[in-house]
C-alpha cells in the first residue's frame, strides 16, 4: 500500500502545488455543475457505482469500494484526482475514452487542493440544472408559460395579428421581408385542405375570388370549421398520436371490438370544439368523472389502442410492456416527453427520474393489463362502465397491488414501492396522489394524473398542443420535434411566440377552433410559397425557420385518396360507424398464412367513404396508403415522414383505385359535355378548380385524339366477351389520369 501511495503521488505531481485564495475553485459556480455533468449520473441514489456517492459531502469523504477518494494528508495526491487525470473516470463509453478536458481537470484540482470544501447540507441533484450533456429542471419547456409583450416593429408596418408581429420582428432583425400574400385561389385551396382535407370546387373558388368584402376570408374559415369534415380531417392527426388501429397486431392481429367508437368520439369532440383540458381528462379518466357518460367512457379507448399480444411468452413480463406503452403514449401525446426512457434508469437527457416512470405507471396499474385480465375486453363487464359495446378502460378495483421500482427494469429485481404521484420534473406542480374516495370502484389515480396534465399551470400541455396545431398548418412546428420537448428537442424557432400562443390558448378557454382562426387569419399563414428573393434568403435560412414564405406541401395519403374521390364525384360523406375494408391487390396478401380468410374487402359502394373510415389492420396496411407515408400505428406518431420516392409515381400510374377514379370522372364528363373543347374545360375545372389555358386546351385535345385512335384500333382487334368501355371513354380516362398524376393536383401551394 505504501508503494501504491508513492506511485499516486508521483502520478499527480503536477497537482502538488498549494492553492491560493485567488485561484480556489468556487463550489456552486464551478465544482457543482462539473460534478453534476460528469459524475453524479453514476454516483447517486440507492446503488451508486462503486458504492461511491457523490451527491453529498458525507458520501464524498466516505469514499467507495476502493477506499477514500481524497488524501487528507496530501490533498494533491488524492485518488479522485488520479482517476480523473489518467482518463479512467469517467469510464469509457462504447469503447471511447471520455477523459475530461484539461480545464475541467484543473477545476477539480483547484477544488481538491483547496480543501475540497462542500457547503453544509448541500445535496447535488442530477437534474438541478441544464448542461451541455443533459437537461435539468430549468429547461425552457419546463418553465412557467409567461405571456410576452407583442413586439413593436421599427421598419415594417405594425400588423393587427400578434402572430405576425412576432414573425416580422425576427425578419426585421435579419433585414428580410416576408413573401407576398398568396392568390385568392391558392389561399382557398390551401384553406380547404388545411381544415377539411378536401379540395374546393370551381364554383367555390370563383365565389371567393369575386367577394371583395373584408369579411370574406373569415366567413369561409367559420364555414369550414362548422363542417363535420373538419373533425374528420383533424381527428386523423390525433389518431396518429394515439397509435390508433382497428386490430391488435402480433401474429393473430385480431380485431379490437368497437375501436371505431373511439375514432368517432375524437371526431365528435373536435367538431363540438370540446375544450382541450376536458379532451385530455376524458381520454385518461372518462370513467372516473363524477358525471361520466357513455361518450366519456368511450374516450378511455385511448388506453386500449396499443398492440396487444393475447399469448405472450411470459405474461408476467408482458404486463410491464403494456405499462410501457401506456406511459409512453400518454407522456408523448400530452407532454411531448419521452418518459419511457426511464423504465430502467434515470433518463439520460431529461429531468425524468427512474422513479418518475413508475409514478406515472402506477396510474394504470389498477387497470386491465395484468394476467388476471388477459382478454381484450378484460376487466369489469361493459355494463359496469355505464355503457354497452365499448372498448373502454376502468380499474379492476379501488386499491391496486403495490408497484415497485424495478432495478434495470427487471421484474424479478424490485426495489422500493412507488408512491403514486405526478412527475417530479416540475417541482412547483409535484403532487402525491390521494387514495380513492370511500366507496369508489376505481383508484382515481388516472383522474388525478389527468388533472395534473390538464391544469393551466402545467407548462408543457398548452405549449405542446399549440405547437401541433401550428405544425399541421405550416408543415413544421415552432418546435420541430413535436413529440419531444426535452433536451434533444429542436429548440423553438420563436420561443416568445410559442409562449404567447400557449397563454392565448388557455386564456381563450382551451378552444382549438379559436386557435385555428387566429393562425389562419395571420399574414404569416397567408404568404405565398414563392418569394422574389428566395435564392438569397435560402442561403440565410434554407429550412425556413424564420417563416419568410409558405411551404409547398404534398397531399398526405388520406387527402390524396379523398381528393380523387371528390373530383370523380364518388365521395361518400357519411360520418361515423364501423370502418370499410378497401380492396388490396393479391400480391400484397402473399405473405399471409391464410390469404382467403385474412382480408375480405367491403362492397365497392362502401369503399368510397373518406380514408379516415378505412379499417386499419396493423399487419396489412393498404400499399397505396403506406407508399404515401401513412402512419404504421405501432407507437405515437407526432409527425409523419414526407418522402418523395419512385414508388409513389408508380402507384399513381398503375394502382387500380386511381384508374377507377379516372374512369368514373371520364364517364361523367362525356355524359355532360359532347365537344372535346368543352370536355377539356370541364375536366380542368373539376380537377384543378380553374379553366385551362389555350396551350393546355390544345395539348389536351391532341392527347384525346391520339388516344381515341389508339383505343379504336384496340377495340377492332379485341375478342373480349365482356364489353369494354368505349374508345371515347378510355381516351378521356387517359387524360383524366394524367391530371390526377400531376403536381398541381398532388401539391398545395
Amino acid at each position: 500500500m505504501r508503494w501504491r501511495k508513492l506511485l499516486l503521488v508521483f502520478a499527480i505531481a503536477p497537482f502538488a502545488s498549494g492553492p491560493t485564495a485567488a485561484n480556489e475553485a468556487n463550489f456552486e459556480t464551478e465544482v457543482a455543475p462539473l460534478l453534476i455533468k460528469r459524475c453524479v449520473e453514476c454516483h447517486q441514489g440507492r446503488d451508486p457505482s462503486g458504492n461511491l456517492l457523490l451527491t453529498t459531502a458525507e458520501g464524498f469523504h466516505q469514499g467507495g469500494d476502493s477506499g477514500p477518494v481524497i488524501d487528507l494528508e496530501n490533498l494533491g495526491a488524492s485518488y479522485f484526482l488520479h482517476r480523473v487525470a489518467d482518463g479512467e473516470m469517467p469510464p469509457e463509453s462504447r469503447g471511447q475514452s471520455q477523459k475530461l478536458p484539461d480545464e475541467e481537470i484543473e477545476v477539480l484540482r483547484r477544488w481538491i487542493v483547496g480543501g475540497a470544501k462542500w457547503p453544509e447540507g448541500r445535496v447535488l441533484d442530477l437534474f438541478e440544472r441544464t448542461s451541455d450533456v443533459r437537461g435539468g429542471r430549468d429547461l425552457w419547456s419546463l418553465q412557467p408559460v409567461e405571456r410576452p409583450a407583442v413586439p413593436q416593429l421599427e421598419s415594417l408596418q405594425q400588423p393587427t395579428n400578434p402572430i405576425d408581429a412576432f414573425i416580422l420582428a425576427r425578419l426585421e432583425q435579419e433585414q428580410m421581408q416576408p413573401a407576398p400574400t398568396a392568390s385568392k385561389r391558392e389561399l382557398l385551396r390551401r384553406l380547404y385542405f388545411d381544415l377539411i382535407g378536401l379540395p374546393p370546387t370551381l364554383a367555390q373558388i370563383e365565389a371567393f375570388e369575386q367577394d371583395d368584402s373584408p369579411q370574406a376570408f373569415d366567413q369561409v374559415v367559420d364555414q369550414l370549421l362548422d363542417m363535420p369534415q373538419y373533425g374528420e380531417r383533424w381527428g386523423r392527426y390525433w389518431l396518429d398520436l394515439v397509435r390508433y388501429a382497428d386490430t391488435s397486431g402480433y401474429e393473430r392481429d385480431q380485431e379490437k371490438p368497437f375501436a371505431w367508437k373511439y375514432r368517432d368520439w375524437v371526431v365528435a369532440a373536435l367538431n363540438a370544439d370540446m375544450p382541450y383540458d376536458r379532451f385530455v381528462i376524458e381520454q385518461l379518466a372518462g370513467d372516473e368523472l363524477p358525471q361520466r357518460t357513455e361518450a366519456s367512457v368511450i374516450a378511455t379507448g385511448f388506453l386500449r389502442l396499443g398492440t396487444w399480444n393475447d399469448e405472450p411468452n411470459d405474461p408476467l413480463d408482458y404486463q410491464y410492456d403494456r405499462l410501457e406503452d401506456l406511459v409512453h403514449t400518454t407522456s408523448s401525446t400530452f407532454l411531448a416527453m419521452t418518459v419511457k426512457c426511464a423504465r430502467c434508469h434515470d433518463h439520460k437527457f431529461d429531468a425524468i427520474t427512474h422513479e418518475d416512470y413508475y409514478r406515472m405507471a402506477s396510474a394504470f396499474w389498477a387497470g386491465p393489463i395484468a394476467t388476471r385480465a388477459r382478454s381484450l375486453l378484460g376487466g369489469p363487464k361493459p355494463n359496469e362502465l355505464g355503457a354497452t359495446e365499448v372498448l373502454g378502460w376502468t380499474d379492476l378495483g379501488p386499491t391496486p397491488p403495490p408497484l415497485h421500482v424495478l432495478k434495470n427494469g427487471e421484474r424479478e429485481v424490485p426495489l422500493d414501492e412507488v408512491v403514486p404521484a405526478s412527475l417530479s420534473m416540475i417541482p412547483a406542480l409535484e403532487k402525491t396522489f390521494d387514495a380513492a374516495p370511500e366507496g369508489s370502484k376505481t383508484s382515481h389515480r388516472r383522474l388525478q394524473l389527468a388533472n395534473w396534465i390538464a391544469t393551466a399551470e402545467n407548462p408543457l400541455t398548452a405549449r405542446v398542443l399549440v405547437n401541433r396545431i401550428w405544425q399541421h398548418h405550416f408543415g413544421q412546428g415552432i418546435v420541430r420535434s413535436p413529440n419531444n420537448f426535452g433536451f434533444l428537442a429542436d429548440p423553438p424557432t420563436h420561443p416568445r411566440l410559442l409562449d404567447w400562443l400557449a397563454d392565448e390558448f388557455v386564456q381563450g378557454g382551451w378552444k382549438i377552433k379559436r386557435l385555428h382562426k387566429l393562425i389562419l387569419t395571420s399574414k404569416t399563414w397567408q404568404q405565398s410559397s414563392t418569394h422574389p428573393t428566395a435564392a438569397e434568403y435560402a442561403q440565410k435560412d434554407s429550412t425556413n425557420r424564420l417563416w419568410w414564405k409558405s411551404e409547398r406541401r404534398r397531399l398526405d395519403a388520406e387527402a390524396l385518396r379523398d381528393a380523387m374521390l371528390a373530383v370523380s364525384g364518388e365521395l361518400d360523406l357519411r360520418v361515423g360507424g364501423p370502418g370499410f375494408r378497401p380492396s388490396i391487390a393479391a400480391a400484397a396478401l402473399e405473405g399471409l398464412s391464410k390469404k382467403s380468410a385474412a382480408w375480405n374487402p367491403s362492397p365497392a359502394d362502401a369503399q368510397t367513404r373518406r380514408s379516415l373510415y378505412m379499417f386499419s389492420k396493423r399487419g396489412l396496411l393498404p400499399p397505396m396508403m403506406t407508399t404515401f407515408n401513412f402512419s404504421d400505428a405501432t407507437q405515437s406518431c407526432g409527425q409523419r415522414d414526407v418522402t418523395t420516392v419512385p414508388t409513389q409515381a408508380l402507384v399513381l400510374m398503375n394502382n387500380p383505385f386511381v384508374h377507377d377514379r379516372s374512369s368514373k370522372l371520364a364517364k361523367s364528363i362525356i355524359e355532360n359535355a359532347k365537344h372535346p373543347q368543352d370536355q377539356v374545360a370541364q375536366l380542368w375545372s373539376i380537377v384543378y378548380g380553374r379553366k385551362p389555358t389555350a396551350a393546355e386546351t390544345q395539348l389536351a385535345q391532341q392527347h384525346l385524339e391520339t388516344q381515341l385512335n389508339r383505343f379504336e384500333k384496340l377495340a377492332t382487334t379485341s375478342s373480349q366477351e365482356t364489353p369494354a368501355p368505349s374508345a371515347e371513354t378510355r381516351a378521356m380516362a387517359s387524360l383524366a389520369h394524367v391530371l390526377l398524376n400531376s403536381n398541381e393536383f398532388i401539391y398545395i401551394d
